[in-house]
């Protein structure tokens, strides 16, 4: 599919719509698209990118440790996304599973917990350091009364494709965090969007997902013969029809 095509396929979509896709090569006039890549859009659950970033800058810091143990408790459950608020409590696990269960299943509970452990001022300076313009996490999750006011977390293409691209060179933190969150991702339980014609072809995907009410997201790296990094960010859209062009342009960038 050529660059027309594609750009065709997105400026078809109802809403604000903030994509890139990015093929690491020698001749960077070429490697990549962007549609808005700069403009912030609602992050829904790819905020918990960089939350997760944040753990472990704080574990190597040694301000944050994976294997001391947290208790969940019934108070703590939040509705919709992940694992936790439908097991027993009080549950005791390591901070480590949040971390990974934040990711894998996008668990809002866990998102929420971190938050609070982390700090929101130290993950937005952290965000800030790494060079991730338009990012902010302005609250925590299922927060309505805030987000009737407007107050809400962005991120944007241009920002998700530097947050993988960081991570593929093994830059994101350090080598062996870079490593660690790559596994993390590599490991998405939620793979009905970036990945749904691409695994029945054995091609693997580190990506994080997001959704709400209008919004679509997928975003991450695409383990093709050549990777490609990929973001595909969507609001105010009509969500089937906006994860079907999602669904379609994940497998065009690798069939080029």
């Amino acid at each position: 599919m050529q660059k027309e095509q594609i750009l065709d396929m997105l400026h078809s979509l109802k809403g604000t719509i903030s994509f890139s896709v990015y093929k690491p090569s020698d001749d960077e006039s070429t490697n990549s698209i962007g549609f808005n890549p700069d403009t912030p859009v609602q992050a829904a659950s790819v905020i918990k990118l960089f939350i997760m970033a944040e753990a472990f800058r704080q574990r190597e810091a040694g301000l944050f440790d994976f294997d001391a143990p947290v208790t969940v408790r019934e108070e703590d459950h939040l509705p919709s996304c992940g694992a936790l608020t439908y097991m027993h409590a009080p549950l005791t696990l390591p901070w480590g599973d949040l971390v990974t269960l934040m990711i894998i299943l996008s668990d809002n509970t866990a998102t929420n917990m971190l938050i609070d452990q982390l700090g929101i001022d130290n993950i937005n300076a952290t965000i800030d350091q790494l060079g991730f313009k338009n990012t902010r996490l302005r609250r925590k999750l299922w927060q309505p009364e805030l987000s009737r006011q407007g107050i809400q977390n962005t991120v944007c293409a241009a920002d998700t494709q530097r947050f993988f691209r960081l991570l593929q060179r093994e830059e994101l933190i350090s080598p062996a965090a870079s490593k660690e969150m790559l596994q993390i991702l590599l490991n998405q339980r939620l793979n009905g969007k970036m990945p749904f014609y691409l695994h029945s072809r054995g091609i693997r995907c580190a990506h994080k997902t997001g959704e709400d009410s209008g919004i679509t997201h997928d975003v991450g790296i695409i383990f093709a013969e050549k990777p490609v990094i990929f973001s595909f960010l969507s609001e105010n859209t009509n969500v089937p029809e906006a994860e079907t062009v999602l669904q379609k342009l994940a497998l065009a960038v690798i069939s080029e």
